[in-house]
């Protein structure tokens, strides 16, 4: 029995789908080999923890005593001391979750929260958070490299060279990036991340010792642990600027998924192995660094401590001009390791939805664009306290302190009313008030600084 031509037509209409459907499945597999997230997947387990580190030792461990000033001994401790808890547990979710669906990975952030919320709800809940956290990032550490280039000129010409302002290292740090930008992959930026990752150790241990020794010097006037603000206004605010501070320190989980996707993975030894171990690692360092700098800056400044304990430091002079030069050379890392995910999602769509072609010129184009705009924000809006306050708040919060939760309470579906259940709900509430409150208390600080704030000086 001979076919009818609407079926013919028919029969070819579907095998033309079809092969649309491989082509753009060959298409996107091509794609991943180019992407920076998904080209190179060779990493081993102490990648992971030198990424962690460059992640999360950088300019939020050298507020932290800044956040100490503010909050006081007693609850400043409980508020580090728990975050690092909380971000040790969210930070193991994520890794369990990375390949909980059986010959799939979630490489990175938002193909997670797709999985638990639905393909667009799953991207508009997660990809301007992590766009927020990564660019905000980045900007804060070019404020940081910038303002630790021009403490290392000072400490070196003691008095005798002329005063150069902030605006001009911001470029000079800026500039390095422009060439690490070209980069390809999270593997091949592996030393530089492995150099960030021992300059942080250096230079918090550095902060530490200097801090202390510092401290209470003979016939010196005590030192006063009071809150920072005189008036109950200023504390409240102040308070709330700390815990955006903390909650800045704390934000490795951005960028973790995209440092698994990164290890090989197969059914016997999955990816998730490698990939705690690093993490276990890293977080006793962050520990180490953490809770060192924290505790020794506020004990040897206490108030009076700069948002940058380093700045405070001015002798010995040699070895605090040392540790400016290593923040320098850590915050070129992170800044890296915070772009990577922005550089695959900018390549991402410039490839698929405006079609460009994939390759070295449009790579050197859209990373050279980004380097150019955090650099020119930097310059622009260098209020380093009031920054780690706002977006620690604002953005790093939830994608750090609580949405973890939800994916794992969504997907994996803990009893109710099990210590499981109990521990996400508790850390969801968590950081739900630290994302509605502590933006405010960064925001008054940003404005306190910008009345006496000239651009570009």
């Amino acid at each position: 029995m001979s076919s009818s031509p609407e079926s013919d037509i028919m029969e070819e209409y579907v095998e033309t789908v079809k092969e649309r459907k491989v082509e753009e499945k060959l298409k996107d597999v091509n794609l991943d080999k180019w992407l920076p997230i998904t080209s190179s997947r060779t990493a081993k387990w102490y990648y992971s923890a030198f990424h962690n580190v460059t992640a999360m030792v950088g300019a939020g461990v050298l507020g932290l005593p800044f956040a100490m000033s503010q909050l006081g001994w007693g609850p400043g401790v409980v508020v580090i001391v728990s975050s690092f808890g909380i971000t040790l547990y969210t930070l193991w979710q994520m890794v369990e979750m990375h390949e909980m669906v059986p010959g799939k990975r979630f490489d990175r952030y938002h193909e997670l929260g797709q999985h638990a919320f639905g393909d667009k709800l799953g991207l508009w809940i997660i990809v301007p958070q992590q766009l927020i956290v990564d660019v905000s990032t980045d900007i804060v550490y070019m404020v940081t490299g910038g303002q630790s280039l021009k403490k290392f000129h000072d400490l070196v010409c003691n008095g005798h060279c002329k005063d150069i302002r902030l605006t001009y290292f911001i470029m000079i740090f800026g500039s390095v990036h422009f060439l690490l930008a070209q980069m390809p992959n999270f593997n091949s930026i592996s030393g530089v991340s492995a150099a960030a990752a021992v300059m942080s150790i250096c230079y918090s241990m550095v902060a530490f010792f200097a801090s202390v020794l510092k401290g209470h010097p003979v016939g010196a006037a005590a030192v006063d642990y009071g809150l920072r603000a005189t008036s109950t206004a200023g504390q409240v605010f102040g308070v709330l600027n700390a815990l955006g501070a903390v909650a800045f320190a704390f934000a490795g989980h951005n960028v973790v998924l995209e440092i698994q996707a990164t290890i090989p993975s197969t059914p016997e030894q999955p990816s998730k192995k490698p990939m705690w171990r690093g993490v276990v690692v890293a977080y006793t360092i962050v520990a180490l660094c953490y809770f060192t700098v924290a505790f020794g800056g506020y004990y040897a400044f206490g108030s009076s401590v700069n948002p940058n304990v380093l700045i405070t430091l001015d002798k010995p002079r040699w070895l605090i001009a040392a540790a400016n030069l290593m923040v320098v050379v850590h915050v070129i890392g992170s800044y890296q390791v915070y772009a990577m995910p922005v550089y695959d999602m900018m390549e991402t769509v410039l490839v698929k939805k405006l079609k460009f072609a994939p390759g070295l010129p449009l790579r050197i184009t859209a990373r050279s664009a980004y380097v150019a705009l955090t650099m020119f924000v930097g310059m622009t809006f260098p209020f380093f306290d009031g920054l780690l306050g706002f977006f620690g708040g604002f953005a790093f919060a939830p994608t750090t302190y609580f949405i973890p939760c939800i994916i794992w309470l969504m997907l994996r579906k803990p009893a109710r009313y099990s210590a499981t259940w109990f521990i996400n709900w508790v850390f969801i509430v968590i950081g739900v008030l630290l994302t509605l409150l502590t933006p405010i208390g960064g925001l008054r600080q940003i404005i306190l600084d910008a009345k006496t704030f000239k651009f570009y000086s």
